[in-house]
């Protein structure tokens, strides 16, 4: 009983409570206007601390939000950055390919063949300077034993086997290489073969033909497989082989294979 009482007394009190709000808010004819002018003063603390609190609130979800919405514009930022660094990368080794190119351009006989230029784009892992792969292949019309030269119509090698759009070059140094030579002062004549990634050497001279060291080495053009007059090197020592029946001169090339930028295949 007494708790339906209070539960009552409760009820009444609210009711009237909400009664006296509407008055306030609504003022019919104004006879609440002392009661709103108390009403206001009483609750104006607590407006403005509810006021101040929500908006220190709405700032800091606005901030929060300010910090996700810079958080993503850093990243894109950071991705266009990468973007544009690897473009200038790009731009960079672009205009460092073409300066070495004009370079080497202006260095070859250019009137005498049909040249491609190429770049080198893999070497021998094991660094004997056996062979060399170059960017262009059968699709520009580089075929199986064309030969590649470098600045000054040096020769360097031919091209030992072709792709579509790359081409591996067996070098001077190879051992299987065998290229016929010529000394241009003697005229003596012989082959020139790799020395196992070492060197290249004049071989199988006749002992009745004169080399001297300093003379310089060229194809000779036999077999037809090779222009003739194409540089190979200069001789650096003469020694016999070991039946002594022919002459071996060592050859000095001014190139150094691990180096090569660029190269030429003669197409024609």
């Amino acid at each position: 009983m007494p708790r339906k009482y209070i539960s009552q007394k409760s009820i009444k009190l609210v009711a009237i409570l909400a009664v006296c709000i509407l008055l306030i808010f609504f003022n019919p004819s104004g006879i609440t206007n002392p009661l709103r002018v108390i009403f206001f003063k009483v609750s104006y603390p607590f407006q403005k601390t509810f006021y101040l609190l929500s908006s220190k609130i709405k700032n800091t979800f606005d901030f929060l939000g300010s910090i996700s919405d810079l958080k993503k514009e850093n990243e894109e930022l950071f991705r266009e950055n990468d973007l544009l660094s690897a473009e200038i990368a790009t731009l960079r080794d672009a205009k460092k390919q073409n300066e070495i190119l004009r370079e080497q351009l202006n260095l070859i006989p250019k009137g005498k063949f049909n040249l491609e230029a190429t770049f080198v784009i893999g070497q021998d892992p094991q660094r004997f300077g056996n062979w060399l792969t170059i960017d262009k292949g059968l699709s520009s019309g580089i075929n199986v034993g064309m030969p590649v030269i470098v600045f000054e119509g040096i020769l360097i090698g031919r091209v030992a086997e072709s792709y579509a759009d790359s081409a591996k070059i067996s070098l001077l140094t190879d051992s299987s290489s065998l290229v016929n030579g010529l000394d241009v002062e003697t005229d003596a004549k012989g082959i020139i073969r790799g020395e196992y990634g070492l060197g290249i050497a004049l071989d199988m001279v006749p002992q009745t033909d004169i080399i001297n060291v300093g003379d310089t080495i060229v194809t000779s053009g036999l077999g037809g497989d090779l222009p003739r007059g194409l540089l190979i090197g200069k001789v650096q020592e003469i020694r016999s082989s070991q039946d002594k029946l022919f002459q071996q001169a060592v050859i000095m090339t001014k190139i150094k294979y691990q180096k090569m930028d660029v190269v030429f295949v003669i197409k024609k």
